[in-house]
């Protein structure tokens, strides 16, 4: 099976920390929404997509979560260059991409198996 999800980030004004939209109010409710991520995705990928957008929203940048390894952050290679993952549920990952150099933003692209 085939997860994936898409959003879009951006940075607000409230400090150093990274801040995330959502594309769909359906994909900001399994985000949000522990029951609705539960029914959508089961159990353990639900409280593990809501540690990581936690885990996102919580860093001061992306250079923080991979050097720290936060969630098993890493750089993508090959065609996903310029990406980074997330480790999920095996062998899932939530994949995103950084933008801007001065103001970091977190642009989550998607959850998915590319292994």
């Amino acid at each position: 099976m085939l997860y994936l999800i898409y959003l879009k980030g951006k940075h607000t004004a409230r400090g150093d920390k990274l801040d995330i939209t959502y594309k769909t109010k359906k994909l900001e409710k399994i985000c949000t929404d522990a029951k609705a991520a539960e029914r959508a995705h089961g159990r353990e990928m639900a409280e593990i997509i809501h540690q990581r957008i936690d885990e996102i929203t919580a860093a001061d940048n992306v250079e923080m979560m991979i050097q720290f390894r936060i969630g098993r952050c890493h750089p993508l290679k090959q065609n996903r260059k310029g990406q980074y993952a997330v480790d999920l549920v095996h062998p899932y990952r939530l994949v995103f991409e950084k933008q801007g150099n001065r103001i970091q933003i977190a642009h989550i692209l998607e959850i998915i198996d590319y292994h």
